[in-house]
């Protein structure tokens, strides 16, 4: 049996019984309404009659018995002579419910014996989805999702937010965002608490505030009004994306949690406050050169935190700032959850956690599914990075385990992109040791697909791979992705290691990987996964295209036009089956850049 996550402990047995005879669901106790809910959809989908208290066991496939012990998410499932029984309480049954389905779907009859005890490793799961960086899902394409994560176990959500929630009093930020609403907000939270998930809170509120910080009218809390120098790139920024650490910004976001916080229910909130790139560079340059720019970060974050306090929520905030300064981790209120965050597979998370640990700070390990700057996913990195984290994460004492997924420069990789990590995510937070040899391609035919010769899963698992053909050591990124947006000037520094052959080699690989897409049927319940893949694969191609050109072997430029402008009109098509049309034409536009480039190289 291949079970997502794989169970704590579970042994099986040598004999087996007839299912096709036993047509009853029997409950035994009053269940939580989620779980009745949940039983009744699994009830329906296996064709059983719900029946309650005792009867004849002979015709009963599943007992589920409400227990009044063990851990909340705790669940015990048994397979013998008298059916299957489920035992455990509120989300321990609806996880052994999800279990019972996995491992019935692949009984067409005869049900083994068995033995399952279960329970997670860590107490929060959660996935982090990037709403901000263009793409804004539907809200279809969010309440499917949900059902695939609460199947894997999670018990977290949290929408990374900007401007794309439609506050009353700021239209002009979110004018063209197609942001989420406040029915909106209650729709995706309804969804979620019926499944176990917990819809946290997220509203970076330091960094990151540049689609604030652009308009004139709001340049007065800005750190640095007129742009400034990235400390990254040495490229000027011409507007801010840092709020200055005053008075005046903490009533803006005084504001906006007042209106934000109440539509959730969480004790949480995340506020961000990642790459506070220019502070420093203007209003706080005096403060920060007397006390240190990292002093004047934590008594900023303190002011914030004093607001989330007051709204009666435990603020989360990432801690990229204050852990390169480990000293000042003791000056850190013990009443906020650092999220510790690291995308590389060889992130020193080993090390960061032990220091938070040291210092008895509450924490979550935060890595991340690999998928953006990739198109094709990074299957490898992401199989490191969350196996490490999860692994540093519960040698130290971590509360939680979050799974990131981020739309950097223009959200251009398609959802099933990052399926590879939701699952990997979810088994490593789940039962970390019991993942370490998951069979990644099953796995995700199975959860994402509902069928175990669903195909998509090995070609997912593979097109992640590709990027192995050619190694760079470009991080956060594939040279796909690098090459599909370069001005085709000097060669980067990602690929000038590379011969013709690594080249024409992942080219070929990319081509077969497309070849073996017509095998998959478009089924109703697949969406637009074909065409989604398959148009990754002919932008990542299109990358390795323009390098051939570059160095002489590819002759046609004008091919590479087409190729490329199909590849945009494809990404505009697919675009809309999952998401709302803002963002698109940010995302089209960085396209269409290198549309242009390609016509400069004709002059």
């Amino acid at each position: 049996m291949q079970i997502y996550p794989p169970p704590t402990k579970i042994r099986s047995g040598s004999r087996s019984f007839d299912r096709s005879t036993r047509p009853l669901l029997r409950i035994r106790g009053t269940l939580d309404p989620r779980v009745m809910h949940a039983a009744t959809e699994f009830a329906d989908w296996f064709g059983l009659a719900i029946s309650h208290g005792g009867g004849d066991s002979e015709r009963t496939l599943l007992t589920i018995d409400q227990g009044r012990t063990g851990s909340p998410e705790s669940y015990r499932l048994q397979c013998n002579a008298e059916g299957i029984s489920l035992r455990g309480r509120g989300a321990g049954l609806f996880y052994g419910l999800s279990t019972a389905a996995q491992i019935l779907g692949q009984c067409e009859q005869w049900v083994p014996h068995f033995y399952i005890e279960d329970r997670p490793d860590f107490a929060h799961r959660g996935v982090m989805l990037d709403i901000s960086r263009c793409k804004v899902p539907t809200l279809d394409t969010l309440l499917a999702l949900i059902d695939r994560l609460a199947s894997l176990k999670y018990n977290q959500l949290q929408l990374y937010t900007e401007h794309t929630y439609a506050f009353q009093k700021h239209p002009l930020v979110w004018a063209d965002a197609s942001p989420l609403t406040a029915t909106d907000i209650a729709k995706i939270q309804g969804h979620c608490q019926l499944r176990f998930i917990e819809l946290v809170p997220n509203l970076n509120s330091f960094g990151h505030f540049e689609r604030w910080l652009r308009h004139p009218e709001y340049h007065r809390f800005a750190e640095c009004p007129q742009g400034f120098t990235h400390p990254l790139t040495g490229d000027h920024v011409e507007f801010g994306s840092t709020l200055k650490p005053n008075r005046n910004s903490l009533n803006l976001l005084k504001g906006l949690y007042d209106e934000y916080l109440p539509l959730f229910d969480s004790g949480y909130f995340n506020i961000g406050g990642d790459e506070p790139w220019e502070l420093g560079q203007g209003w706080s340059r005096e403060r920060c050169e007397a006390h240190s720019a990292t002093r004047v970060y934590i008594d900023f974050l303190d002011e914030i935190r004093h607001l989330v306090d007051a709204r009666d929520r435990t603020m989360m905030f990432w801690s990229d700032i204050v852990l390169k300064d480990p000293g000042c981790l003791k000056q850190l209120s013990r009443n906020a959850i650092a999220m510790n965050w690291g995308y590389e597979g060889n992130h020193p998370f080993r090390k960061e956690c032990g220091q938070m640990a040291e210092a008895r700070i509450p924490y979550y390990v935060c890595p991340g599914t690999s998928a953006w700057n990739s198109l094709t996913g990074r299957v490898d990195n992401a199989t490191r990075n969350l196996d490490r984290a999860a692994r540093a994460g519960l040698h130290n004492n971590a509360i939680g385990y979050l799974v990131t997924d981020w739309g950097d420069h223009g959200h251009h990789q398609y959802l099933p992109i990052s399926y590879p990590g939701f699952l990997l995510g979810a088994c490593h937070s789940w039962n970390h040791k019991g993942s370490r040899k998951l069979d990644l391609a099953d796995g995700i035919n199975r959860m994402f697909f509902d069928a175990a010769d669903a195909g998509i899963g090995e070609i997912l698992n593979r097109l992640g791979r590709a990027l192995e053909v050619a190694p760079s050591p470009i991080r956060n990124a594939t040279i796909f992705n690098r090459l599909l947006f370069w001005r085709m000037q000097h060669e980067p520094g990602a690929t000038s290691h590379l011969d013709d052959d690594a080249i024409a080699d992942a080219d070929s690989e990319l081509a077969d990987i497309a070849g073996s897409l017509v095998a998959i049927h478009p089924a109703d319940h697949h969406g637009p996964v074909r065409d989604e893949l398959d148009n990754a694969i002919r932008l990542a191609r299109h990358g390795l295209h323009r390098l051939q050109w570059h160095r002489g072997s590819r002759q046609d430029l004008a091919a590479l036009r087409t190729e490329l402008a199909i590849g945009i009109g494809e990404h505009e098509r697919l675009w809309l089956a999952r998401n709302r049309p803002s963002g698109l034409h940010e995302s089209s536009a960085r396209l269409r850049t290198s549309l242009d480039a390609l016509g400069d190289a004709l002059k």
